[in-house]
C-alpha cells in the first residue's frame, strides 16, 4: 500500500512540491488552513516565541500553535501498527509534531507484543497486515490488556468496521484519511480512557453507583457485583452517559457527540453496536428487568433498578 492510496492525497501527499512562500501550491481547502495556522503562529510568536512549533513533514508545513486541550494529550504513548513504511513515517511526524510519544511496528506479531505490554495509551492498528489479519490482532490484545484500540479500514467496508467494534475495538477510521480528522479521533479516544498527563490529572472524583454496579471514574473502571466488568472506552462513557441520565430518554444523535466525540450521521451504525455490546457484558437486572431499553425512532433509556 502506498501513501497516496490511504492519505487523502490532495491534502497531505506530495513529495516533490514543499509549500514555501516562493513557491505556492494551488488553494486548495486544506492549504487555506495552513496559511491560517501560519498567519496564527506569525501573530501568537511575537507575542510569545515558546507557544509555537514551526515543523516540515514531507513538504507539508504543519504549524502548531499551543492550545488548551494539547496539554491533555501531552506525551500521550501511542503504537501505530502498520505495513506501509511510507504511512507510518508521515502519520508519526505528524503526531510527534502535536505532542505524541509515538513507537510504530509493521506486523502484526510485533503489534500484538508491543501492545500487550501495557506500554501504550492507546494503538492505531491496520486491519490488512502482512503476516497476520488485524482483527486476530485485536483479539490477542483484548485477551491480555485494556488498551483502546483505533482501527484502521478500508473506505466503505462496513464487516470490517462492525466486526473491529464487536471485537472490542474502541472506533475506527477508514482510509483514506486525513491527518487531522486522525488527531480528532485520538484525542476522542483518550477522553473517554480518562487519559491525562501526569501534570493535569484533578482530584479523585466520586463513584457512581446504580444496583449492582459501580463505575470509578477516576480509575476508569467498573463492575457489577464486585466483579470487574471490562469495557471499552466508548462502552464506560456510555454507561457513565446513561447512570447520569436515569430514566431519561437519550437520542443516538447525543450519545454520538458525547460518547463518540462526532457528529452523528444516519449511515453511522457505531453507537448502536457499542449499546449491544454493554448490553450484553451488563446483563439484565437483579430481578430480571432489562437495563437498557431502546426507544423506537428516538434513542435509549437506561431504566433504574427499583
Amino acid at each position: 500500500m502506498r501513501c497516496g492510496r490511504i492519505l487523502d492525497r490532495d491534502n497531505y501527499c506530495n513529495d516533490h512540491a514543499q509549500v514555501t512562500d516562493d513557491n505556492p501550491r494551488p488553494p486548495s481547502t486544506t492549504l487555506q488552513v495552513q496559511l491560517s495556522l501560519r498567519q496564527e503562529w506569525t501573530r501568537t510568536s511575537s507575542l510569545n516565541p515558546r507557544n509555537d512549533l514551526l515543523s516540515s513533514v514531507r513538504g507539508l508545513y504543519v504549524t502548531q500553535v499551543a492550545r488548551p486541550e494539547e496539554t491533555m494529550r501531552k506525551h500521550a504513548r501511542l503504537l501505530i501498527v502498520d505495513d506501509d513504511p511510507d504511512l507510518c513515517d508521515l502519520v508519526q511526524r505528524y503526531l510527534e509534531a502535536e505532542g505524541f510519544v509515538i513507537s510504530v511496528v509493521h506486523s502484526g506479531v510485533e503489534g500484538s507484543h508491543a501492545g500487550s505490554s501495557g506500554n501504550y495509551d492507546l494503538i492505531v492498528l491496520d486491519v490488512m497486515l502482512p503476516d497476520m489479519k488485524g482483527f486476530d490482532v485485536l483479539r490477542e490484545l483484548r485477551s491480555r490488556a485494556r488498551t483502546p484500540v483505533l482501527m484502521l479500514t478500508a473506505r466503505g467496508d462496513e464487516f470490517d468496521r462492525v466486526l473491529g467494534l464487536q471485537m472490542g475495538a474502541d472506533d475506527y477510521l477508514a482510509k483514506p484519511f486525513s491527518p487531522r480528522e486522525l488527531i480528532a479521533r485520538i484525542g476522542a479516544i483518550l477522553r473517554r480512557s480518562g487519559w491525562q498527563s501526569e501534570q493535569a490529572k484533578p482530584p479523585r472524583p466520586l463513584s457512581i453507583k446504580s444496583g449492582d454496579l459501580e463505575l470509578d471514574l477516576a480509575g476508569h473502571s467498573a463492575s457489577k457485583s464486585g466483579k470487574s466488568l471490562h469495557l471499552t472506552s466508548a462502552e464506560f462513557d456510555l454507561l457513565r452517559a446513561f447512570l447520569e441520565s436515569p430514566g431519561q430518554v437519550l437520542s443516538r444523535e447525543a450519545l454520538v457527540e458525547r460518547v463518540l466525540g462526532r457528529k452523528f450521521s444516519p449511515f453511522d451504525r457505531s453507537i448502536d453496536l457499542h449499546v449491544s455490546n454493554l448490553r450484553q457484558k451488563l446483563g439484565p437486572q437483579t430481578n430480571g428487568t432489562e437495563r437498557i431499553r431502546s426507544v423506537r425512532g428516538v434513542g435509549y433509556v437506561y431504566v433504574w433498578p427499583l
